[in-house]
């Protein structure tokens, strides 16, 4: 068993401001005995395409992961960044969620899979994220000393496909950093991570930006972890802040054990190209 934080935020297009309250957060979770945190999408960065361009990093190198690898070794304790912009080899720019140890070592890393390019009835109304990332390719699961972690990102939830996959490569916990729309993350959050939390019998650990980041952009908030039977064991609705729960894998294995889903499983999961 193992204590998992979460970071909830307002984050903006300023990375100087967005670290200095996710130091301070951070700090408070230690205390709290977390040893895993999970922080929101685009938490270092939220802001215009102009933005991302200007800001984004080489996987490894810049001073928003240094900083990161910094709070995480002198803290002890394990780091997800939900997502920030990584200038790929050829230019391209993805939007990448990061795993630090707590010795500031970078562990892995996720290029988001799925784009949000979607018209939501909201203020901002038009979304298309690949105007300004590329899509990642591969699935990834983390080994760690809490369990084989499965990563992905906001959008990502609503394509159970990906979860299927992660588990199939032995993930125990899923996590997912996202900046839910208002709109529909009243409408959908919590079903969609309660259902692939079900389906997978994974932890879900899911950690949420919140608020008005600009006239237009409002995200809803409700970080929550799930246990695999689907049941919200901790959830911050509204406001930044943070959260801590135990995160359990002797209740996964029981529960996988008495319902063996992957033993049933008729279907098999295959990645499209593209």
């Amino acid at each position: 068993m193992a204590k998992f934080g979460i970071v909830q935020m307002t984050s903006g297009a300023d990375p100087q401001t967005n670290l200095k309250h996710l130091k301070l957060k951070l700090k408070g979770l230690q205390l709290q005995g977390a040893k895993l945190v999970v922080t929101p999408e685009n938490c270092l960065v939220f802001g215009s395409r102009e933005d991302y361009l200007a800001h984004a990093e080489p996987l490894g190198e810049g001073p928003m992961q240094a900083e990161v690898a910094a709070l995480a070794r002198q803290l002890g304790i394990w780091v997800l960044i939900g997502s920030m912009p990584i200038r790929q080899l050829d230019g391209a720019i993805t939007t990448t969620a990061l795993l630090f140890d707590d010795q500031g070592q970078l562990q892995g890393h996720y290029d988001k899979l799925h784009m949000f390019d979607v018209e939501i009835d909201d203020a901002h109304h038009s979304y298309r994220e690949s105007d300004t990332f590329r899509a990642g390719r591969e699935t990834k699961v983390i080994s760690t000393p809490f369990g084989n972690i499965g990563l992905s990102i906001c959008y990502d939830v609503r394509f159970p496909q990906l979860y299927a996959a992660l588990r199939e490569q032995g993930a125990d916990i899923i996590v997912v950093p996202a900046a839910f729309t208002k709109v529909t993350g009243k409408a959908h959050w919590e079903l969609l991570l309660r259902a692939r939390a079900v389906e997978t019998q994974c932890w879900m650990v899911a950690a949420a930006q919140w608020g008005e980041h600009n006239e237009q952009r409002e995200t809803w908030g409700h970080s929550m972890i799930v246990d695999p039977w689907g049941q919200v064991v901790a959830c911050q609705q509204q406001g930044t802040g943070v959260m801590v729960a135990d995160v359990d894998l002797d209740l996964s294995k029981a529960i996988r054990t008495n319902m063996p889903l992957v033993d049933h499983a008729r279907f098999s999961v295959q990645q499209r190209e593209g």
